[in-house]
C-alpha cells in the first residue's frame, strides 16, 4: 500500500510540473468545473442521439437540420471557452498600457514636433469626457494616479479610491475581486461556471454565451419534447431517464431565459450586477436615485459601445457632474421622446 502511495504522489508531482493548473487548487476546481459543464453538454444532447430513432432517420432525410443543431452546439462551447479564457480588463493592464502610452508620447515628442498617437500597438487608453472622448497622452502627461483623479469629483483624496489590496488607484466603476485578486474595471461579477471575472474586457462575450446556450437548450428541450410526445409508452426506463434529463433542463432554461433578460437591462443601462445590487453601498452611487443611470448615454449609445468597443481598449468612464444627474432626472416630455432622448 504504501508503494502504490508513493507511485501515486510521484505520478502527481510530475503532472504537476507539466499541467501547472493541477498544483494551484482553485485552477484545479475550475478545471474540473469546465469539464463537468462540458460533460454535461455531451449527456444531454448524446442521450437524445441515443433513443431517438426518428431523429435519426430525420437526419438522414433532412441533415441540415442535424447539421444547425451541431454548429450551435460546438459554436456554444466555443463561446465558452472564449469568454472564460479571456480577460476582463484588470485596472493593473490599463494602468501598465497608460504609462506605456505616456512614455511613448513623451519620447516621441521630444524626438519630433508631430502629435504622437494615443495607441501603443494595438492598446488604446481613452478616457469618457462630457461632450467628447479624450485621450491618455495625447492630451496631457499626467501621470496614472492624476488621471484616475480627474474622474472623481473635486476634493476627493487619492487615499479614498486606493485598493488596499493592489495598492493602486481604482478609476470608477472598478473593484477588486477577491477570488482573482485583482482590481477589474466596470466589475460586473465573479462567474463560477466560467472561473473568471466578469467586467468590461468580456461582459460582450458572456452575453452572447447566454444567448448560445440559451438558444441550445430550448433546441435540446424541443427534441426531448418531441421524443416523448411520440414515445412515451414504449420503454418506461428511458422515459424516466427522459423526463428527469428534460425537467432540469427545463430549470436551466428559466434561469438562462431570466438572466439573458437582466443582463441585457444593464447593457441598455450601462449598469453592472455590482452597481445595481451594492448601489448604496458605493459611495459615489449612494446619494443618486435610484432610478436614475448615471453612466447612462442612451440605449442606442450603451449598445453600441457594449457591442462595439474593441477588447484592447480600456474606456475609463469619469463620474458624472451634478448638472448631469439634474439633466437625467428631468421627465421625459414629448419633445423628448421625439428626439430619442431615451435612446442617445
Amino acid at each position: 500500500m504504501m508503494g502504490l502511495s508513493d507511485t501515486c504522489n510521484r505520478v502527481w508531482d510530475r503532472c504537476s510540473r507539466f499541467f501547472h493548473c493541477l498544483s494551484d487548487p482553485a485552477r484545479r476546481s475550475s478545471l474540473c468545473m469546465k469539464l463537468a459543464l462540458v460533460m454535461l453538454h455531451l449527456v444531454y444532447a448524446g442521450v437524445i442521439f441515443l433513443f431517438d430513432k426518428d431523429l435519426i432517420e430525420k437526419t438522414r432525410q433532412e441533415p441540415w437540420y442535424t447539421a444547425l443543431y451541431l454548429l450551435l452546439f460546438v459554436a456554444t462551447l466555443v463561446q465558452y471557452f472564449l469568454t472564460a479564457c479571456s480577460s476582463p480588463g484588470y485596472v493593473l493592464d490599463a494602468m501598465r498600457a497608460a504609462n506605456e502610452a505616456h512614455a511613448l508620447f513623451s519620447k516621441t515628442s521630444m524626438t519630433s514636433k508631430q502629435p504622437a498617437s494615443s495607441k501603443n500597438g494595438s492598446v488604446a487608453i481613452t478616457v469618457e469626457s462630457n461632450r467628447f472622448g479624450r485621450n491618455f497622452s495625447a492630451s496631457n502627461t499626467a501621470s496614472w494616479t492624476k488621471l484616475v483623479m480627474e474622474m472623481y469629483p473635486p476634493g476627493s483624496t487619492v487615499r479614498s479610491w486606493t485598493c488596499s489590496y493592489c495598492n493602486i488607484v481604482q478609476p470608477p466603476r472598478a473593484k477588486h475581486c477577491h477570488d482573482c485578486d485583482k482590481c477589474v474595471l466596470q466589475f460586473d461579477h465573479h462567474c463560477v461556471w466560467l472561473g473568471t471575472c466578469i467586467g468590461q474586457g468580456n461582459h460582450c462575450r458572456f452575453w452572447w454565451y447566454i444567448c448560445e446556450e440559451t438558444a441550445l437548450c430550448i433546441w435540446t428541450g424541443i427534441l426531448y419534447i418531441t421524443y416523448l410526445q411520440d414515445n412515451i409508452s414504449k420503454s418506461w426506463w428511458i422515459d424516466v431517464i427522459m423526463i428527469l434529463l428534460l425537467v432540469t433542463l427545463s430549470i436551466s432554461v428559466i434561469f438562462l431565459l431570466l438572466l439573458l433578460l437582466f443582463h441585457s437591462y444593464l447593457v441598455l443601462t450601462n449598469q453592472t450586477t455590482y452597481e445595481l445590487v451594492r448601489r448604496r453601498r458605493i459611495p459615489y452611487l449612494r446619494g443618486i436615485p435610484e432610478r436614475v443611470y448615471p453612466f447612462s448615454k442612451g440605449a442606442c449609445r450603451n449598445l453600441y459601445n457594449f457591442c462595439c468597443a474593441g477588447s484592447s481598449t480600456y474606456l475609463l468612464e469619469r463620474l458624472p457632474t451634478a448638472q448631469e444627474l439634474e439633466e437625467k432626472l428631468l421627465p421625459y416630455t414629448c419633445m423628448d421622446v421625439l428626439s430619442c432622448r431615451c435612446c442617445c
